[in-house]
């Protein structure tokens, strides 16, 4: 099937590009147009027509990328054209009556250029993060993915546990052979360096994870003490209900920030308290699973009410930022082993201390924001495949210690296999679907 979509963004633009893939391309383009096909890779400016009509769509530039020297590997073309609704609709209208296109799905663009061997796995997944990236952090992962050094890493790595696995099976095919001890200490050597690398890689504090899906920071705390109104304010937007009766926020409410190029998630919570009602205690479970799930967590209290619950106590001991709301309303010294604890002291209603707290997150994100060439993993899919090699690969030093090598080189096949899977050596058609529904419909 040849297949076609709106690749620039929806709505009203000076110019939108409907692309084109498949063996049909070079018919669609000569039916539109009534000419012949352009020149490859040179802009052509043409009158678009509808099919079997003369009627004008509209005026526009057409590119020609004859196959496989294009981005999906098949003869492909764009169509650049005003970005009316209407143009779009008559001309994805006109495509449609041609025999054997259809519109594509999401991803299906990039899913070719992989299928059709133009781009790794790892490559196709940073298209998609670079399309969505919002910080300048998020952009540069994405491209360093895209130059394909984890990519390079993942490979070695492949190729090093499959030399070790030549040496196995040699000993498997020649049992009445001795392997000469430089072999087997070569086997030895090379699959603890493996095992190390992987080690290292995985001991990575999910700063690439962190990087694309952004740093959780949780908003918690007692009711009334300014959790929502904390939340509007580092949004500079009303994004919670703030409201004097207690126990307004039932719910769990998620908000992107970018704070200095850094992608942040801020979630607002329930207030926790002793309640008897139902609604609200599933939002009290809600706020504490949010907590474990946080890389920070504000704890937000009253400046009147500083005697924490066992709870707060126990949310305070690791990650997190005391918050000392109402400055406005002190009268008398705070406790002196409450100044101990890592606190900012601010008020919301007066905007005082406010960037001093911003201050310590920024700081916080620094920390665990340390970026380096070395990020290899930026998806929990490449962690798990990462993780399962490795237990293989320590599987196999088992066995291989009291020369079970039959089996000992089945683990072998099985760890190359989910290296192969990260950068999509093997078949992996049953993870394709759920990488490539994460893409925009023209990708």
């Amino acid at each position: 099937m040849t297949i076609y979509a709106l690749s620039s963004g929806p709505g009203i633009s000076g110019v939108a590009v409907i692309r084109i893939s498949g063996k049909q391309t070079s018919k669609v383009i000569k039916l539109l147009t009534g000419k012949k096909l352009p020149n490859p890779r040179v802009a052509t400016l043409r009158k678009i027509n509808k099919i079997n009509t003369s009627e004008l769509i509209d005026q526009g530039v057409i590119l020609w990328f004859p196959g496989p020297q294009s981005y999906t590997g098949e003869d492909m073309a764009e169509i650049q054209v005003h970005g009316s609704k209407a143009v779009i609709d008559a001309l994805h209208s006109s495509i449609s009556k041609i025999e054997n296109c259809r519109l594509a799905e999401p991803g299906e663009f990039t899913k070719l250029a992989f299928q059709n061997g133009k781009m790794n796995l790892l490559k196709a997944e940073s298209v998609a993060d670079l399309i969505s990236s919002e910080t300048e952090i998020q952009r540069q992962q994405a491209i360093r993915i895209m130059n394909g050094k984890s990519a390079n890493e993942f490979n070695l790595l492949r190729e090093r546990i499959l030399k070790i696995l030549s040496h196995v099976e040699a000993k498997i095919d020649f049992p009445d052979e001795d392997l000469p001890n430089d072999i087997l200490d070569e086997i030895k050597l090379s699959s603890n360096e493996v095992i190390k690398k992987i080690t290292k890689i995985l001991n990575d504090q999910k700063v690439g994870e962190r990087i694309r899906e952004g740093f959780k920071i949780a908003i918690l705390g007692p009711t009334n003490a300014g959790k929502s109104s904390l939340l509007n304010h580092l949004s500079n937007r009303d994004v919670a209900i703030v409201s004097e009766i207690a126990g307004t926020t039932r719910d769990v409410i998620e908000t992107h920030l970018n704070i200095d190029g850094y992608p942040v998630i801020v979630s607002d919570t329930a207030g926790i308290r002793d309640s008897k009602d139902e609604i609200e205690k599933k939002g009290i479970k809600l706020s504490l699973n949010r907590a474990e799930e946080a890389d920070l967590k504000l704890i937000v209290v009253d400046v009147e009410n500083l005697d924490f619950t066992d709870v707060l106590k126990g949310l305070l001991e690791e990650n997190a930022i005391l918050v000392i709301n109402k400055s406005d309303l002190l009268q008398k010294d705070i406790d002196p082993n409450i100044k101990k604890i890592n606190h900012v002291l601010i008020s919301i209603k007066e905007n005082e201390n406010i960037d001093e707290l911003i201050l310590k997150i920024k700081n916080k994100l620094k920390n665990k924001f340390i970026t380096s060439d070395d990020i290899l993993i930026t998806r929990e899919r490449h962690r798990q495949h990462l993780q399962q090699s490795l237990d293989h690969l320590n599987n196999f030093n088992k066995k291989k210690e009291i020369e079970d090598f039959d089996k000992a080189a089945e683990d072998l096949r099985l760890a190359t296999r989910h290296l192969g899977m990260i950068v999509g050596k093997v078949d992996v058609e049953e993870i394709l679907g759920s990488i490539f529904n994460d893409f925009c419909i023209g990708k």
